[in-house]
């Protein structure tokens, strides 16, 4: 199975298809299977690993609960949904709410989907804790589920079969990796504290919270091999989530942290702005779409992110999408970290059907690619980086 994920993010051929269409409402209603406008080769090493790829036929169907048609990040996972079905011959009832923020229409979503009975139920969960009474009534009445992007750590023994998502945490440890590279010298000679912003639109689901955590254990951790001292301040979650949240009085680098309201690009904004207006900042960093674009939406008032760290603050983003994509291309945007949502839409499908069929299924970890302007369109990046 691995081999076969790893296909799927490398694969040249995959432009094609991120580029053929999104395949999800922005309004967020019920959007049953179409056909796509091609189909999604998964690379040589799929084809060589051909006895464990999922057998066609079976009168199946599939529920699939997306986090959200508001992004771009979730349309490509329900167009590679919608091309896996067409290509193994079953059907997907794909759903979502209106916003990731939205959690009880999610549940009640997933609620309805238990009670179709379909061969399995495709869950990004908005809430880890939100979910828990519905995955036991969809084990209850024997409905498999997998969960996509985001786990459920504290699911009901048994009612997730498999996690098909980034390495979050470690997704998080290489966007802060490739920062505190490029302001090291900077952090190293400063004669006072210097500010490091982190903007995550909830504290709620394991995706973002795995991110946030990743990119401050990691700065901690390089911080430290130089000698210098760090502190946690801000979002509680964080704070208290982290390896050590340190003395800001003593503290050489403050890392703050921000979380919104609501998971809006606007309010994310709001919140960049009182970091980036602070004269200490010298990077930030959010940890998705919809953060790393509200940072970016921040800056057009205040135009202080660039690439140059003598002169500017460095942000670096998560994710695609045009706006980040453009912003990273122009200079604006320092650098970013992708996944790949059509290959978590396909692989989500995949092992559905496996599971219809009676095989056995594991956890399915997939990778986060470090991309700046020198990279992004290197063979082995630009198919994750979707529109």
């Amino acid at each position: 199975m691995k081999k076969k994920v790893l296909a799927l993010l490398m694969g040249t051929c995959m432009v094609a298809s991120l580029f053929a269409g999104c395949g999800g409402s922005p309004s967020g209603k019920t959007d049953t299977n179409a056909n796509a406008d091609a189909d999604t080769q998964k690379g040589d090493d799929a084809a060589d690993d051909s006895a464990d790829a999922p057998q066609t036929g079976g009168d199946y169907t599939f529920e699939i609960i997306v986090k959200s048609y508001q992004a771009s990040y979730w349309q490509a996972a329900v167009t590679g949904v919608k091309q896996e079905a067409e290509k193994l011959g079953v059907k997907v009832n794909c759903t979502g709410p209106n916003a990731e923020s939205d959690i009880a229409d999610q549940v009640n979503m997933l609620n309805n989907a238990i009670n179709n009975k379909p061969n399995g139920i495709g869950l990004a969960a908005c809430d880890a804790s939100s979910v828990l009474d519905s995955l036991q009534t969809a084990m209850d009445a024997g409905i498999p589920v997998v969960c996509f992007d985001s786990g459920v750590p504290d699911a009901p023994a048994g009612s997730v079969l498999s996690t098909i998502a980034t390495d979050n945490y470690a997704a998080g440890a290489t966007a802060a990796e490739n920062l505190y590279a490029a302001l090291k010298d900077k952090i190293v000679n400063a004669t006072a504290p210097v500010r490091i912003g982190e903007v995550n639109q909830e504290a709620t689901s394991e995706s973002i919270t795995s991110r946030g955590i990743g990119f401050i254990d990691k700065i901690i951790e390089l911080a430290s091999a130089d000698g210098k001292k760090v502190a946690v301040v801000g979002n509680e979650f964080y704070v208290s989530g982290c390896k050590d949240k340190g003395d800001e009085a003593s503290a050489d680098i403050i890392i703050e942290v921000a979380v919104p309201a609501q998971t809006t690009v606007e309010l994310c904004a709001t919140e960049a702005a009182k970091i980036l207006n602070k004269s200490d900042t010298i990077g930030m960093f959010g940890s998705n779409q919809v953060s790393a674009e509200g940072i970016l939406t921040a800056n057009q008032n205040l135009n202080v992110l660039g690439t140059d760290p003598s002169s500017s603050i460095l942000a670096a983003g998560f994710d695609a999408g045009s706006t980040i994509k453009t912003a990273i291309q122009d200079g604006t945007m320092f650098g970013a970290v992708t996944q790949s949502p059509l290959a978590m839409g396909i692989t989500t499908v995949d092992v559905l059907v496996d599971i219809a069929n009676g095989k056995s299924v594991a956890d399915v970890p997939t990778q986060g690619y470090w991309y700046n302007a020198d990279n992004m369109n290197d063979e082995s990046i630009a198919p994750n980086l979707y529109d």
